[in-house]
């Protein structure tokens, strides 16, 4: 080879000849001094190789190559003072983003409960007195007026209320969850300080209760309507207990909560002490009994278990209340001091619980209707909580015909002549008594 300096060894192997190679390091190349009969000798080249004319044909020539050649290009490491000027800029600046989104999301919400605030006042004019509804367990309620004309109806925590931030929160919770034509309906709230207010959908023809009981406005309640009222009742409580996303106890079913809309459709309402179930829960039991005189339940109110019977007892006192037009807590025998549930059951024993119907029914009533909605109350406001039927149920009851189990003596209730006290605590801070069944 011209310009390469060639050494030949005749004696050695390939991989001898491969050794000495790797041994100089001018060496660039090996080969083969005899390729014949697997090859013999050795050729080592120096320096630069300019052609390759003296190689036979099919000679292997070995060539040298640098590592750097071999290993491709390399990539800069970041090293850990690089990795330590990177974080000293990311993290001021991601701490900087979260905090400003966290005080946009609280100058968001709190401008949200200041404009649902404001809007509450506007509507209601500053909640005049001129548009109070009334008042119950929680504050007042007034109507109110948005700027669209829709109509609302606007409830206002009392700061002397019993009902707190707990009340408030499951009220909100519950009815945003919960969407139903027989259960009121929760357009907004505010809790912005101190203050706190739900604003609803008005209904127009207000409470069941302001009808109900009132011996005037009470005629203005047919047949038909009441059993319209009964049945709605019984289908919000059955997605309530059932067909809902969430299995709740109401606790707190009665006439005041029931508000009617223009056309007399009943609409639960005040889900303020309602409790959620969850999966297979079928009871609970709590230390402080709430709800309100003469629709608790005795396991209820004695033992502070309640369930969805629970409020199947309450609904039974609701129907008979609907049928007779008189109200559970006040109602009393003037001969033999029977409460209303007592006075249902003495009737339904004699074949005469038509008398437990309201004068003004006589001519609206459908006779089978009123027997069967009497009936089925009394299966309800049975003493044992077993012994009462389910929503569905109800509800299967009072759409058909057949024929339906007799009621067992209810849970009687009085106010006098007890022989056995509970005293709980209630939106009211009542007192029960409650009679042995006689």
């Amino acid at each position: 080879m011209e310009h390469s300096r060639l050494v030949k060894w005749v004696s050695m192997t390939l991989g001898e000849c491969e050794i000495a190679c790797r041994r100089n390091c001018s060496c660039t190349a090996y080969a083969n001094l005899d390729i014949r009969k697997g090859g013999s000798g050795c050729l080592l080249w120096f320096g630069e190789l300019m052609d390759l004319k003296v190689i036979a044909e099919n000679q292997d020539l070995y060539i040298r190559i640098p590592s750097s050649l071999l290993t491709g290009p390399t990539v800069p490491q970041p090293d850990f003072n690089s990795k330590i000027q990177v974080l000293t800029i990311v993290l001021p600046i991601l701490a900087f983003l979260i905090c400003l989104s966290v005080a946009v999301y609280v100058f968001r919400m709190k401008k949200k409960r200041s404009y649902m605030k404001a809007r509450g006042r506007r509507a209601t004019n500053n909640f005049s007195i001129d548009n109070k509804l009334g008042e119950g367990g929680f504050g007042p309620v007034y109507k109110g007026v948005l700027e669209t004309g829709q109509e609302i109806a606007v409830k206002q925590l009392s700061r002397t209320s019993e009902q707190g931030y707990d009340e408030f929160y499951n009220e909100v919770v519950c009815v945003a969850k919960l969407q139903h034509r027989n259960l009121v309906k929760l357009l907004g709230y505010c809790m912005d300080e101190d203050e706190r207010i739900l604003i609803y959908e008005y209904l127009s023809n207000k409470s069941l209760d302001l009808l109900l009981f009132d011996e005037t406005k009470s005629t203005e309640l047919d047949w038909p309507q009441r059993f319209c009222i009964i049945n709605g009742i019984a289908r919000g409580m059955l997605y309530l207990h059932q067909d809902s996303r969430l299995r709740i106890i109401h606790r707190d079913l009665k006439a005041a909560n029931i508000l009617l809309d223009h056309d007399m459709n009943p609409k639960i309402s005040d889900f303020g002490i309602a409790r959620e179930f969850e999966g297979n829960q079928i009871t609970a039991k709590t230390k402080k009994v709430v709800g309100t005189y003469g629709y608790i339940s005795p396991e209820y109110a004695l033992h502070g278990r309640f369930s969805v019977k629970s409020d199947v007892f309450s609904f039974g006192v609701l129907v008979l209340e609907i049928v007779s037009g008189k109200k559970n807590r006040e109602f009393s025998h003037e001969d033999l001091n029977d409460n209303l549930l007592g006075h249902a059951w003495r009737l339904y024993t004699e074949g005469k619980y038509l008398e437990l119907m309201s004068p003004s029914l006589h001519n609206s009533c459908i006779i089978s209707e009123v027997k069967r909605s009497i009936h089925v109350g009394l299966l309800c406001v049975q003493n044992h909580a077993q012994d009462r039927p389910t929503m569905s149920s109800v509800v299967m009851m009072l759409g058909g015909d057949g024929s339906l189990p007799p009621p067992k003596q209810p849970a009687f209730f009085a106010e006098e002549g007890s022989r056995k006290h509970c005293t709980f605590s209630d939106v009211d801070e009542a007192t029960i008594t409650l009679l042995d069944p006689r």
